[in-house]
């Protein structure tokens, strides 16, 4: 016997699994209206937990399309939220659910063909 030990390949899941896991994560908490918006909050920790091995790859932008994403939603929600009061804040709650729907979709595309996300919005 050997005093090396040779590494278990396939271990640890590579940088692109895990981008498609934070996007699962986040759509699986937009698409049940919060209902397990604890999986969208659990796609944010990992994306920041990974951040560092994703620099100078094309996740790490997708990691940044993403973390953007969940913030000016949550400050454009909290803004609309406030605006309900004098009813028209749902006018903002339902723009920025297309809107995030838009960056979800554009930016899982963008992965799947190997590229980053544009970022037009």
């Amino acid at each position: 016997m050997s005093d090396t030990q040779t590494p278990v390949t396939g271990a640890t899941p590579d940088l692109r699994t895990l981008t498609h896991v934070a996007y699962g994560l986040y759509a699986l908490g937009f698409i049940t209206s919060g209902f397990l918006g604890i999986a969208t909050l659990a796609s944010v920790v990992l994306m920041y937990l990974k951040r560092s091995d994703a620099a100078g790859t094309v996740y790490a932008s997708h990691f940044d399309w993403l973390l953007r994403t969940f913030w000016w939603a949550l400050l454009w929600l909290a803004i609309s939220f406030i605006a309900t009061l004098i009813f028209i804040g749902w006018v903002g709650v339902v723009a920025t659910v297309v809107w995030v729907l838009y960056r979800l979709i554009r930016g899982w595309l963008a992965l799947l063909e190997g590229n980053a996300p544009t970022s037009y919005a």
